[in-house]
């Protein structure tokens, strides 16, 4: 898969293609059906397919401090754009200059001159252009004059809910992990850098790995998760943990209110496995939440049910294998 950040990197003999475009944050089920569609379409022509999405978010820039939590980071994206079968992933800088594009100019400058569209695939409501003014409509009538298809695909629903980035935030927000993992069709998963703690866990004898993870990640809900930890990237073996294999894992989230802690922090105790994993680039994919965030007792009370969440967390995590 090719990679581009801007137009200016697309190649001076670039044929056409078939385009879907959007954030894609979290490349959840529906993102799926659009991106799935653009390669089907693609390879029936015989051309390649292209996904745009921007960075930054367009809401940073529309209003400055309005960043939505992040599902996905733009790697992340890339990876699953690639799976699924696209040619080229396409970073749009989303610029104020970007933004004031008309409608009409935002179709016949990208769309046309520089992407040379056979077909668009979007969402039913996707919008377009200076102030959102362009729509479906708009974007079909645009297409009959340049000698573009459109194919606006329904939202994907089930059980009477829509599956969008922003229904998976609040999923995200509220600990359940289990409906957003629903939407997105596996596991959330913040990624981060290893960080040193305080270096309480091990003191405990839950040794921890405290991610550190990119602004704007979507955080869960404080609390204690089961889940999966992997070793991001090629490398060698550390410790007993392997690059690239996921590891179960029982994940705390919050500030620690035992010990009267105050900076929110994600912490993964692996199950099976044991490593000196500082500056790792690691992932937490969140399977299941265990129980809200307690305040103990004492130490005592709170190394008992550390055990007893690591029991849980191999139980939910054994069912899965």
């Amino acid at each position: 898969m090719q990679r581009w950040r801007g137009l200016d990197e697309v190649p001076a003999d670039w044929g056409r293609c078939v385009l879907t475009i959007g954030v894609f944050d979290g490349v959840h089920r529906g993102h799926v059906e659009l991106i799935s569609r653009a390669v089907k379409s693609a390879r029936s022509r015989g051309i390649a397919s292209v996904l745009m999405t921007f960075d930054p978010h367009p809401m940073e820039v529309v209003r400055p401090g309005t960043h939505p939590a992040q599902l996905t980071t733009l790697t992340r994206r890339a990876e699953l754009a690639e799976e699924l079968g696209i040619d080229v992933f396409c970073v749009m800088p989303f610029t104020h200059e970007f933004m004031k594009l008309t409608p009409t100019r935002y179709a016949h400058e990208i769309l046309v001159e520089r992407l040379h569209v056979a077909e668009v695939v979007v969402g039913e409501n996707f919008t377009y252009g200076k102030k959102a003014a362009g729509n479906i409509e708009s974007l079909t009538e645009t297409g009959r004059r340049f000698g573009f298809a459109v194919d606006d695909v329904k939202l994907l629903a089930e059980h009477a809910v829509t599956f969008s980035s922003t229904y998976i935030r609040s999923c995200v927000d509220a600990g359940d992990v289990t409906a957003a993992a629903e939407a997105l069709g596996r596991p959330h998963r913040v990624e981060g850098v290893v960080v040193h703690g305080d270096g309480r866990g091990r003191a405990l004898g839950f040794p921890t790995a405290n991610v550190a993870p990119p602004m704007y990640a979507a955080i869960p809900a404080d609390g204690v998760y089961a889940g999966w930890f992997t070793v991001l990237g090629p490398g060698p073996t550390i410790g007993t943990v392997s690059p690239g294999k996921r590891a179960k894992a029982a994940i705390s989230v919050g500030t620690n209110p035992t010990f009267s802690g105050r900076t929110r922090t994600v912490e993964a105790f692996v199950l099976e496995g044991e490593a000196d994993l500082y500056g790792q680039h690691v992932a937490v994919d969140f399977v299941e939440h265990l129980r809200g965030m307690e305040k103990f007792e004492s130490v005592d009370d709170l190394i008992d049910e550390m055990g007893r969440d690591a029991d849980r967390a191999r139980e939910v995590l054994g069912a899965i294998l």
